[in-house]
Order: C-alpha cells, then sequence, then structure tokens
C-alpha cells in the first residue's frame, strides 16, 4: 500500500502522519503482536517510502513506547503489563475529565454526525461481537471524543497514553480474561451516555461519563488478570 493516494498532493507532513497511524494502529490491533521484529525493507517498500521518513516514523513510535530498537540486531513491538501501565491509566483517568474543563468545543455539524455514525456502529458489534471490530470502534470514538477540546497539548498527551495502553484490552480478549459480549454492552452504554450529555450541551458531564468508563474497564481488566494468573 502507498501512503497517500488523496486527489490533492499530500504533503511530506501528511505523508509521515499517515504512516504513523497506520503502523501505529497495525501494533495497537496486534496485527504487529508483542515481540514482532519490523522489518524496514518490508515496510519501505510496502509504503513506497524510502527509508529514511520510515525510521523516522520508527523513532517516533519508540518515544511513544511501542517500538524498541536493539543495537545490531533491530526495531521491536514492545510488550505490555498492566501493572507497569497502571500509573498511566491514572493519568488518563485525570485527562478525561480536563477535557470537559479546558478549551471545551460544543461538537460541530461533522463531528456530531461522527458521533452518530460511532453510535450505530456500536449497535452493529453489539448484535455481532467480533474484537477487531470492536477494537477499531474504540480508537474511532476516543479520537472523536479529544475533538471536544480544542487545547493541543491536552489532545496530543491524550492520545499517546491511549495508544499506549489500548493493546491491553484486545489482550485481554484474547486471553479469555475478560468477557466480550459484557464489554460491547458496557461500551454501547458509555456511547449511548456521552451522546446524550452532548445533545444538552453538557461537555463536562460526557467527559465524566469518559472518566468512569476509563476506571471500571482498567479494574475489570486487572481483576481478569489476576484471577486468571
Amino acid at each position: 500500500m502507498t501512503v497517500g493516494t488523496d486527489d490533492a498532493a499530500p504533503t511530506a507532513r501528511d505523508r509521515f502522519e499517515r504512516l504513523h497511524a497506520e503502523i501505529r494502529t497495525r501494533i495497537c490491533l496486534l496485527d504487529y503482536a508483542p515481540g514482532t521484529r519490523l522489518s524496514e525493507e518490508a515496510l519501505a517498500a510496502e509504503f513506497g517510502v524510502s527509508r529514511t521518513p520510515l525510521r523516522r516514523v520508527l523513532v517516533r513510535l519508540e518515544g511513544e513506547g511501542l517500538l524498541q530498537s536493539v543495537h545490531g540486531v533491530g526495531t521491536f513491538v514492545t510488550d505490555v503489563d498492566i501493572e507497569e501501565l497502571a500509573q498511566t491509566y491514572q493519568l488518563r483517568l485525570e485527562l478525561a475529565e480536563l477535557t470537559g474543563k479546558l478549551d471545551p468545543v460544543v461538537p460541530d455539524a461533522e463531528l456530531w454526525a461522527e458521533f452518530q455514525r460511532l453510535s450505530a456502529r456500536s449497535k452493529a458489534v453489539v448484535h455481532n461481537p467480533d474484537p477487531r471490530r470492536f477494537a477499531e470502534l474504540n480508537m474511532d470514538f476516543f479520537l472523536a471524543l479529544i475533538r471536544l477540546t480544542e487545547n493541543e497539548p491536552l489532545r496530543a498527551i491524550s492520545e499517546r497514553l491511549y495508544f499506549r495502553t489500548t493493546r491491553i484490552w484486545l489482550m485481554s480478549v484474547f486471553a479469555s480474561k475478560i468477557d466480550l459480549r459484557d464489554e460491547v454492552d458496557i461500551f454501547d452504554r458509555e456511547v449511548h451516555d456521552v451522546l446524550r450529555a452532548l445533545e444538552i450541551g453538557d461537555l463536562r458531564a460526557a467527559a465524566l461519563i469518559q472518566r468512569a468508563h476509563i476506571s471500571m474497564s482498567f479494574e475489570r481488566m486487572r481483576k481478569g488478570f489476576q484471577a486468571k494468573s
């Protein structure tokens, strides 16, 4: 797949961001499982880019905690441990609440339409639970939620921490540590409650709902891992 095929010619920055987002998504959806060695040559050929911009993307992903470069050996997808990331989850809780306080913005027509599409996707997953489709939906819902604040540093930090922790949920499902159907039902209620808060313009309530669900999700995963260990 070649990066950047839109009608408008993408800039070098656009190509960098798209390549970064695609590789990050593959890591978070476990297409590249923990421990996988990424081949620069293969990735450069697949995306139709030179090794230089690809290396810049890999360095950024390493800084985000998703990759680890071993000198003379290669670049590997990092492993994740729920207890090691407990403090990261705690910070995510506080950041979620801040989205309703720091430069909150009422969703415009485009963003509201996106939330409606996400709600429809959520209902579809409830009727036919699938871990990958649910993981993709969860990521898209998060990316829509952070558009509810215009505070760019807050958005950047929230996004970085989200993608650092999101693999834990999917790994929990595949290891049967949490129940997929229960998770789907809980998530659908979260989407419903967030949209109701947005309908009445209560951005702080929407942020608090997100905070509560992050907290409950982490506790369910923690207990699931403890029960299976």
